[in-house]
């Protein structure tokens, strides 16, 4: 491994044994629950199935991402322990804690002009922004140097495939990503949007989908379409997912039948409590390698 630290946000959504797995170090974002302040950590100071039931049940939240202060504070220690850092943020699509941490770097680097700091920019977010971690991970293990991986990111990360379905469009609809009034046809007509992440890490509606069985399907078509070598991909999947495992799951019995070549089983995240907070229960998403997202 290089001397160097490799870091990201929480909202890449893997679990705490997998980042020390991986020795991915990671800062936390923020959400409040009824008013109440919290990191979010993982679930670690609440569970991710009693976070989803307060939602249900009409639960308040609010999010906000990592500030420069933060920023400054969390990549002080390793600098002073003469380590260079090379920090991947949630996408600047959906999140201003790329511009946060990029101000950090500005400043830091008047005080540890000998130091390397590099930001990137995922242009992801979720288990998908997880599933580049992870590919920095091997890269790194592989004997990249810092210069090199911050090279291989910039040109790989949009190769990364995000794709979303929802079975409950109460958090969208809240959210103002869809009106109150498709939101209801919607739920009258059992419609599940399917989205995924453009090449400018916004997340964008693609279909409007009739019926849980029909989008599981589509989803699984579109990795078909898009994955390295198609049915011969032979890289790694990650699902992530709000209070709904059992969708989840159905995505990767069939993703695990139709990619039989795939390394390794489909690894299912939890939706953290950032990205959470927006979807609400019922979100499904998939993700993996293949050609790059151009629109």
């Amino acid at each position: 491994m290089g001397d160097y630290v490799l870091s990201c946000c929480s909202t890449a959504d893997l679990s705490q044994t997998h980042f020390a797995a991986r020795d991915i170090q990671y800062i936390c974002f923020h959400y409040t629950l009824n008013g109440v302040p919290y990191p979010d950590d993982l679930g670690k100071s609440i569970p991710f199935d009693a976070f989803y039931k307060a939602m249900s049940e009409g639960a308040e939240t609010q999010t906000s991402q990592v500030n420069m202060e933060e920023f400054i504070a969390y990549f002080t220690p390793f600098l002073e322990q003469g380590k260079d850092i090379l920090h991947v943020t949630l996408s600047s699509g959906i999140s201003g804690s790329c511009n946060s941490a990029n101000a950090a770097r500005a400043e830091l680097l008047q005080k540890f002009p000998d130091r390397k700091i590099y930001i990137v920019d995922s242009l992801g977010a979720s288990s998908g922004f997880g599933l580049l971690m992870d590919g920095l991970a091997d890269k790194r293990d592989e004997g990249l140097s810092i210069d090199e991986l911050y090279e291989w990111a910039q040109q790989n990360r949009l190769r990364v495939h995000h794709w979303f379905f929802s079975t409950d469009l109460t958090f969208y609809v809240k959210g103002g990503r869809i009106s109150k009034a498709s939101g209801w046809f919607g739920t009258v007509l059992n419609i599940c949007p399917l989205l995924n992440m453009d090449n400018l890490g916004r997340l964008i509606p693609r279909n409007k989908i009739r019926g849980k069985k029909a989008v599981i399907k589509e989803i699984v078509t579109r990795m078909e379409q898009h994955a390295d070598g198609g049915r011969n991909y032979s890289g790694k999947v990650f699902i992530s997912q709000s209070a709904c495992y059992e969708d989840a799951r159905a995505v990767a019995d069939l993703v695990e039948a139709k990619f039989p070549h795939m390394k390794g089983k489909v690894l299912i995240n939890s939706i953290g409590t950032t990205i959470g907070s927006h979807t609400g229960p019922g979100t499904v998403a998939l993700f993996f390698w293949g050609d790059e997202r151009k629109d």
